[in-house]
């Protein structure tokens, strides 16, 4: 019976440097000894003089721990796909408690341990605790980036729960970030969270910016919107944007200078009262949660290198029509901010146009 085995980077060098190798096997324990007759030395960092399993390695038969099955003994079917995770990887340890909170991804081999490590090490700047905000930092602390930064000068409003999924009735009247990061702890200890219970500004957001390696917009009105692109243009920091509206969705992923800004899109703000704000029009809860879900998913590909981003497209959400729509972009030479003569060179505060009066 021929069983997929996928091999972690530090023992490619003893497989010809073979992600995948294919060996016949009916248990863990056979396997381990068939590999190590196809490929010698691959025992001996598996398993210990005694011949048990090492403690830092696991092995996942398809999606399963096999510490949770029959350990060495768990047989082996025709078609199975056995992952090698060792606690090693990139020359950093994970936890035995790492791998097993992370083990359903890991076992992805776009991910592997390389990859955990890397959004161990991220750093996300998420702006707007609110529907977008929501969703998005629960799964990004749910995959484990090591940092997650929110930035939001509001407090809980009991209209927002119905959409906010970071916030719980309690919380009602309590600063949004140290609401956010009270669940985001509780999911997920291995996460700093660093808070910024502040309004974004031209003066204050380059500061805050500068040590995160990319941005999310959370953020329900132009102002800072076209605030934080600009600073991200400037600053060269990638940016994955959202915007939200009744039953309809817009995503994108800016990459400063290798494809289209916001302001390509849409070189300026509206002028007051021509588009309404969500708290005058509306929004369907659900559509701020798949919105904020695909800005998870976007920073978690840009994190690991894998995939194709929304970098030149915009992605079009209709709910009603439960349709999504893939719309080609393509740079502004002519853009103020981008461009090749670019003429906003500092950062500008725009009156504010998204609040209800």
């Amino acid at each position: 019976m021929s069983i997929k085995v996928r091999i972690p980077t530090p023992l490619q060098k003893l497989t010809n440097n073979q992600v995948e190798v294919e060996c016949e096997a009916k248990n863990i324990k056979e396997l381990i000894e068939n590999l190590d007759k196809k490929y010698p030395g691959i025992k001996e960092r598996l398993c210990d003089e005694k011949g048990n399993l090492r403690r830092f390695i696991n092995f996942f038969v398809n999606d399963k721990d096999i510490r949770f099955l029959d350990g060495e003994q768990t047989e082996l079917k025709d078609g199975d796909v056995v992952s090698i995770i060792p606690a090693i990887a990139g020359g950093t340890e994970l936890t035995e408690q790492q791998i097993e909170r992370y083990s359903r991804q890991i076992i992805l081999p776009e991910i592997g341990g390389s990859g955990q490590k890397k959004l161990l090490n991220a750093k996300v700047l998420i702006i707007g605790c609110g529907g977008l905000g929501s969703p998005c930092a629960y799964y990004l602390a749910s995959a484990g980036v090591g940092k997650i930064g929110l930035v939001d000068s509001d407090k809980v409003e009991l209209n927002n729960l119905q959409r906010q999924i970071l916030h719980f009735t309690k919380d009602v009247g309590r600063q949004k970030t140290e609401s956010a990061k009270e669940k985001l702890n509780s999911i997920n200890p291995d996460v700093e969270v660093v808070t910024y219970p502040v309004r974004i500004t031209s003066q204050n957001i380059m500061d805050i910016i500068k040590d995160y390696d990319i941005i999310v917009d959370g953020s329900d009105n132009f102002p800072t919107r076209y605030l934080v692109n600009d600073a991200c243009v400037l600053s060269n920091k990638p940016l994955v944007h959202a915007g939200i509206l009744r039953f309809e969705g817009q995503a994108t992923t800016i990459v400063p200078y290798k494809g289209p800004c916001y302001r390509c899109i849409f070189q300026e703000p509206p002028p007051p009262g021509m588009v309404p704000s969500c708290q005058e029009a509306g929004i369907l809860g659900v559509v701020a949660g798949i919105l904020g879900v695909i800005q998870a998913t976007e920073v978690i590909k840009y994190i690991l290198g894998k995939g194709e981003l929304l970098v030149s497209k915009l992605l079009v959400f209709n709910a009603l029509e439960m349709s999504f729509r893939k719309l080609s972009i393509q740079k502004n030479n002519d853009c103020p901010i981008c461009g090749d003569k670019p003429t906003i060179k500092e950062l500008i505060d725009y009156e504010q146009f998204c609040q209800v009066r």
